[in-house]
């Protein structure tokens, strides 16, 4: 059984890009590796968030992950700052990271960009926090998207450089996991081919039904087809990407068949759509409300999630300091 690990970077509530992006394949994926999922709150601190802002985001994540089927019995779910052997690693890990790589990082250059005014050394380090945050579990896998290939690549590089310094063969160099055709991309109510939280073009799983109704009657779209069988533009698409996912077969193939012949009406269209939606979140929705509201529960997951992380990382740490000479 092989040991994966992702982090969860506590940046607001959960929508249904997230759902079908990345948490319902987790949720599978727990039952078929040793896997480690952790709210990875000391990433946050290079935007410096408010205490209260921080305590109340790894929260919120912890709920919407266990409300979206992460069992914390058969997985790992811990955060980070629970787990001080990974800030012990981080600091070995940066003895052999080199500063022109860490500039070289797109990350780091896209950020000096967007905040020249907070250029800190966490940002700079970011990748060795990562990497930290990986081998500590010494994982096999990592799902990781477009723009965290190239920490995962550093990763590689860092537990390489480790072993060829101390002349062992103890850290693995983790790969990519993938996701293959699990993986589903869905589409901005916008036109816009990603949703996302900054665009404002999403649907949270904890909307409320009238907020739900609201966002998808507003959602783009054309002036309908011309001829049969056209090609449809890319709002179009997006709502049936949508459609496809949430709603029944038939619903599906009534609207598509409709699409094709001419006769759709968008508003109908969207009121099904708008009801498909609420009805597969009010089930996650009801358990998030129920979990957020049992805060002695949530205190208790938190502490099997850290035990359960501390044995893994602590055997690390002791292997790691003897290899060093510690």
């Amino acid at each position: 059984m092989e040991t994966v690990l992702s982090g969860i970077r506590p940046t607001g509530n959960l929508h249904l890009g997230n759902y079908f992006g990345a948490v319902k394949n987790f949720v599978k994926m727990q039952h078929e590796n040793r896997c480690f999922f952790f709210i990875a709150d000391y990433h946050s601190l290079t935007t410096h968030p408010h205490p209260d802002n921080l305590q109340q985001s790894v929260k919120q994540i912890l709920v919407e992950y266990l409300a979206c089927g992460i069992d914390p019995q058969t997985a790992t779910l811990y955060v980070q700052s629970d787990i001080p052997e990974t800030v012990e690693l981080y600091l070995f890990l940066n003895m052999n990271a080199y500063l022109g790589e860490l500039e070289r990082c797109a990350s780091f250059k896209d950020k000096v960009r967007q905040q020249p005014n907070n250029v800190n050394a966490g940002l700079l380090t970011y990748p060795t926090l990562m990497a930290a945050d990986i081998l500590i579990h010494n994982a096999d896998k990592v799902p990781v998207g477009k723009d965290q290939e190239q920490h995962l690549e550093m990763t590689r590089t860092f537990a390489n450089r480790f072993n060829k310094t101390y002349g062992v063969n103890y850290f693995k160099e983790p790969k990519a996991y993938n996701f293959n055709q699990d993986l589903i991309k869905i589409p901005g109510l916008d036109g816009s081919t990603k949703m996302g939280k900054s665009t404002g073009n999403a649907i949270y799983l904890i909307d409320e039904p009238e907020v739900i109704r609201k966002k998808i009657m507003k959602a783009k779209t054309d002036m309908g087809p011309t001829m049969e069988n056209q090609q449809r533009p890319q709002e179009i698409i997006n709502l049936f990407t949508i459609m496809e996912q949430v709603s029944s077969p038939d619903t599906f193939q009534y609207f598509n068949d409709a699409y094709n012949n001419c006769s759709i009406r968008y508003g109908d269209m969207k009121k099904q759509l708008a009801e498909d939606v609420i009805h597969f979140c009010e089930p996650i929705r009801a358990r998030m409300l129920e979990i957020a509201s049992n805060n002695e529960y949530l205190q208790k997951i938190r502490k099997i999630g850290a035990e359960k992380a501390h044995e893994s990382a602590q055997k690390t740490i002791r292997e790691v300091r003897k290899i060093i000479g510690f």
